[in-house]
C-alpha cells in the first residue's frame, strides 16, 4: 500500500465524520427528541444517519487502500469529484437549512468546506 498524505487526510476527515454521526444519538438526545416525531420520520432519520456512517467509512477506506487508483484512473477521479461535490453541496445546505449563528455551527460549516478542499487536492496535483 502506497501512502499518500492528501488521501490519508481525506480518510481521516471521513472517519471523523463517521464517528461524529455515530455520536448523534447522544449529542442530540435522539431517544427523547425523535420520540416527538412519527415513527416513519424517526426511522428514516436514523437509517439515513447510519447510511452516511457507512458511506464515510467506505470512502475513508478507499482513500487508504486505493490511493494510486483514486489519483490515476477515471473512476478514481469520479469518486474524488463525487466527494468534492458532496461536501460543497453540504456546505450550501448548511446555509439553507441550518441558519443558526453559533460558533459550533460555524466550525461545522468550515469542516464541510475543508472536506471539499481535501478531496479536490488529489485532483489538482500531478
Amino acid at each position: 500500500m502506497h501512502h499518500d498524505l492528501p488521501l490519508m487526510l481525506c480518510a481521516l476527515h471521513s472517519f471523523g465524520f463517521a464517528a461524529f454521526h455515530l455520536a448523534f444519538w447522544r449529542l442530540f438526545d435522539w431517544k427523547r427528541e425523535l420520540a416527538k416525531v412519527g415513527l416513519p420520520t424517526r426511522a428514516i432519520t436514523q437509517i439515513l444517519n447510519l447510511r452516511l456512517v457507512y458511506v464515510f467509512l467506505g470512502i475513508g477506506t478507499l482513500c487508504l487502500l486505493f490511493p494510486q487508483e483514486l489519483r490515476g484512473t477515471a473512476l478514481g477521479h469520479g469518486v474524488l469529484w463525487f466527494m468534492v461535490l458532496f461536501w460543497a453541496g453540504r456546505t450550501v445546505e448548511q446555509f439553507v437549512f441550518l441558519r443558526i449563528h453559533h460558533p459550533g455551527v460555524h466550525v461545522l460549516t468550515a469542516s464541510f468546506v475543508l472536506g471539499a478542499v481535501l478531496f479536490a487536492v488529489p485532483l489538482l496535483a500531478p
